[in-house]
């Protein structure tokens, strides 16, 4: 019994622990890796030329000149990756990022033409087959379910808002 009672505690102190580092490294590793791949398609954007003219955007993007479009898209994805990766005005970069998101799958990502969920389903891949027109939206809903612990629960310990905060107070 004493051995017992000596492993429970044993896990107990891992357990706590681990929930203190739990505290700051998840948040911090999700802003870190959704900044890489923000930055990156960003900076891709910035240094190529704007396709977003072969785009049908979702109203009211769609109201929008491609140009302004582009711009738009190039700024949110660099900037906020930025702002992720020091952990500034973190809820507002997420949810423009989650918009800028989902814009991107209902324009570009989505299944063109589907009947069934199974149809539906088929997308769910990270690339596209020529011409099969089920999309491929894997990738961006992995990113926006990704960015919904940093709305919620905002950048973390390890952040500049964090520091913000404790400035405020």
């Amino acid at each position: 019994m004493m051995l017992f009672t000596q492993f429970v505690q044993f896990y107990q102190l891992i357990c706590s622990k681990l929930e203190m580092i739990g505290s700051w490294l998840p948040q911090l590793f999700l802003r870190l890796i959704l900044a890489w791949e923000f930055g990156e398609a960003g900076f891709e954007k910035l240094h190529g030329s704007n396709w977003f003219a072969d785009i049908t955007f979702p109203f009211p993007f769609s109201l929008l000149p491609p140009d302004i479009s582009w711009g738009m898209a190039t700024f949110f994805e660099i900037v906020g990756a930025f702002a992720l990766a020091i952990g500034v005005a973190t809820r507002f970069f997420t949810i423009s990022l989650i918009i800028l998101t989902i814009v991107a799958i209902a324009a570009v990502h989505w299944p063109s033409e589907w009947n069934t969920l199974s149809e539906l389903l088929t997308g769910y891949r990270i690339t596209d087959k020529e011409g099969d027109g089920f999309g491929n939206y894997k990738i961006p809903l992995l990113y926006i379910i990704m960015l919904i612990p940093l709305l919620l629960n905002g950048a973390g310990k390890l952040s500049v808002d964090q520091l913000i905060k404790r400035f405020i107070k």
